[in-house]
């Protein structure tokens, strides 16, 4: 592919950080944007806007205009930011619902609208998503999270028809369980082999945001082998 700006919200953490890396070893200008205020890791070419709370719009705006005026233009839009809580609801209650919804959801919004008006003015643009497969049929101690992803799938789909009748598609992946060191200090009795890779969902994510995938949008796409 041609180099594209691509900009990875919650490019800090563990998906993030492979995600930018993927699309930079293919020669795109990458921008990595997150909550933190510094990575812990480099991206040589990169360029890093920490200390942005994508909950406040505000603050998205102004991450986007940064980028513009870094990069002169935007491509490729991968909302990757957000949190994650086990909590059944005796446990726990309403504060967690909204903290979910603020973390996964509003940010996923925020993020999208503020980037809407430059990924309009890119050619064969991309808005790709990070849902989860666990949002689908929602177990126990997971109510707050699924839903909160629910309404990125949502999202997904409804702006993937508000966006129709422009050069842009919008897609979800949902994943199961990622192999990162958290999930396997939580879950030290599962088995790892069954958790799907970052890399893996990397390579999904550059597939969405390749020319090869131009006919597809509004998808919610399930991303859950091991291995």
């Amino acid at each position: 592919m041609t180099a594209r700006t691509v900009v990875v919200t919650g490019g800090f953490g563990i998906l993030g950080s492979v995600v930018a890396a993927a699309f930079a070893a293919d020669g795109h200008r990458v921008v990595r944007v997150d909550y933190a205020p510094d990575a812990s890791e480099s991206l040589p070419g990169g360029l890093d806007i920490g200390g942005v709370d994508l909950t406040d719009f505000a603050a998205a705006q102004k991450a986007v205009a940064d980028i513009v005026a870094a990069c002169g233009s935007m491509d490729v839009l991968v909302n990757i930011a957000g949190g994650f809580v086990w909590e059944t609801l005796n446990d726990g209650g309403s504060a967690t619902w909204q903290r979910m919804f603020a973390m996964n959801a509003v940010t996923c919004v925020n993020m999208t609208k503020a980037a809407l008006p430059e990924l309009e003015k890119a050619a064969s643009a991309r808005i790709i998503n990070i849902g989860a497969a666990s949002a689908v049929v929602a177990a126990a101690g997971m109510g707050g999270y699924a839903a909160s992803k629910s309404a990125v799938h949502k999202l997904t789909e409804s702006l993937a028809t508000e966006l129709a009748g422009k050069d842009i598609t919008v897609n979800a992946i949902l994943p199961s369980i990622i192999d990162t060191p958290a999930n396997r200090a939580d879950m030290p009795d599962a088995d790892f082999s069954q958790f799907v890779q970052p890399a893996a969902i990397a390579e999904v994510i550059g597939f969405l945001a390749s020319p090869a995938a131009r006919a597809i949008t509004g998808a919610l796409i399930p991303v859950t082998k091991g291995g």
